[in-house]
């Protein structure tokens, strides 16, 4: 049986302000429907004798997944979380693993869950045609025909056909300059590596045992202790923290005799980087891609992109960035795209928070927005979901007053319980015992307002919580 195995792991900081540590790009609509994530699931399920996919995450990222993956209407998906991040070659190793302990003879699909392809009849002809190459024991990666000198991602250099649709491999290429880049797409020999891959689990884990036998005995350790906790499947992170990092590319496919790369052209994009989601967007007749409330005058060849209401005009600009979020405001040069990764690094240096965190936070049971803060006061609008619960904790440092807007609430404040309706309110003094619950068929919105010495969120002592939090 084929199986997906969806990489989920990257942070996407290039991506900014947008995408960030706690929701990188793969849980955003950037483009088309649904979220990254959600496109990759979907594309796997056009696929014929297709199982459910294993999703490998960040521990960090489970909840997300988790309600993606609901809200996509998937069922039986295994996702396995990763306390650290390693890489993609113990990450695959891991789901091969669990695709061999279910089906010696499991093909597995590796995709990132952070592309965009806008062709999918031309990428799933792709998968079927490398199905015979998989099933023969080679490994498989997906080109992608160059459609331009790029110098943002690593070639494949073709050698003879194995049979009518793949090639064995020559060689992977680093990530060229212009120059370079320029005679690959003219030689017409060489693809983009997209990091795409395709073989039998038990196949790949030969491979990794010839290749990287470290990591494959660090991997199978690891894996054996592993534990299910509600819908995941959890690691012991000081165990997984000493497996070798490294990439698939460098761990295996630059080594083996058996790579081979089938040809595609499907329209797709890495969206590593603005550039790259100007490229992929579709454009008004001046070159701009606009989301959201913009005015363009005498703009060319340009990404602008607001939030909710929040009006961007721009006048008299061309090749620009400008991205708009509640809490931060990006404005470069197209040509500078890649280098929004350095004010993610520099708001790591200062010990700011925007480089993890927007000001509008998903929890598991829904999600809270800081609308206003001073001294000694914050205001938050929290929506929680039906059915769902917050932990039942304490604070040492604040007290809270909560006003209902719509739905109702079920509150526990230390010995009571009792409902309030829209318009009605709470008091949460200092050091009391509290929860709050949707008990209701629709979502919970409230209004929050915190004073006291500290706000910070981590004064929170949970004294218990259905999601398993700490």
């Amino acid at each position: 049986m084929l199986i997906p195995l969806i990489l989920s792991g990257g942070s996407g900081t290039r991506l900014w302000p947008i995408s960030r540590k706690n929701l990188p790009k793969q849980f955003l609509p950037l483009s088309g429907e649904g979220t990254l994530f959600q496109q990759t699931v979907a594309r796997t399920e056009r696929l014929p004798d297709v199982g459910a996919p294993i999703v490998v995450a960040s521990d960090d990222h489970r909840f997300l997944v988790a309600d993606q993956l609901l809200e996509s209407l998937v069922d039986g998906a295994t996702i396995i979380l990763e306390p650290v991040a390693r890489n993609t070659a113990p990450a695959i190793a891991l789901g091969a693993l669990h695709a061999v302990a279910n089906d010696p003879d499991a093909i597995l699909l590796v995709l990132p869950a952070d592309h965009l392809i806008g062709d999918t009849e031309s990428f799933v002809s792709a998968v079927e045609q490398a199905l015979s190459s998989a099933k023969d024991g080679w490994l498989v990666t997906f080109g992608i025909r160059p459609s331009r000198p790029e110098t943002g991602f690593g070639y494949i250099r073709r050698a003879e056909a194995i049979n009518d649709s793949a090639f064995r491999v020559e060689r992977f290429v680093e990530k060229p300059n212009q120059e370079t880049a320029q005679s690959y797409v003219a030689d017409g020999g060489y693809d983009w590596n997209s990091g795409m891959f395709m073989f039998k689990a038990a196949r790949y884990l030969e491979e990794l045992a010839l290749h990287a036998p470290a990591m494959l005995a660090s991997v199978k350790e690891v894996f054996a202790t592993a534990k299910g906790d509600l819908d995941f499947v959890r690691l012991d992170a000081e165990a997984f923290g000493k497996v070798p990092d490294d990439s698939i590319d460098y761990a295996v496919m630059e080594k083996t005799k058996r790579a081979a790369v089938v040809p595609v052209s499907c329209e797709w994009s890495d969206i590593g980087s603005w550039s790259a989601l100007w490229l992929a967007g579709s454009k008004d007749v001046n070159g701009n891609l606009s989301e959201g409330d913009t005015i363009a005058i005498n703009t060319h060849n340009a990404l602008v992109r607001s939030h909710d209401r929040h009006l961007v005009a721009t006048v008299g600009l061309d090749d620009v960035i400008v991205v708009t979020t509640p809490d931060a405001t990006l404005v470069a040069h197209r040509d500078a795209a890649q280098d929004v990764k350095r004010v993610v690094d520099e708001l790591k240096a200062r010990g700011r928070s925007e480089h993890s965190l927007h000001r509008a936070v998903r929890r598991p049971w829904g999600s809270y927005d800081s609308i206003e803060a001073g001294d000694r006061f914050q205001v938050k609008r929290i929506v929680v979901k039906p059915g769902a619960a917050l932990s039942l904790q304490k604070h040492h440092h604040r007290a809270e007053h909560w006003i209902v807007v719509s739905g109702t609430a079920e509150v526990t404040c230390d010995d009571r319980v009792f409902l309030l309706s829209e318009n009605q309110s709470t008091y949460i003094p200092l050091g009391s015992v509290h929860r709050l619950r949707n008990p209701g068929k629709v979502a919970l919105e409230l209004i929050e307002v915190q004073s006291g010495s500290y706000l910070g969120e981590d004064d929170i002592v949970r004294l218990e919580d259905v999601y398993g939090r700490s």
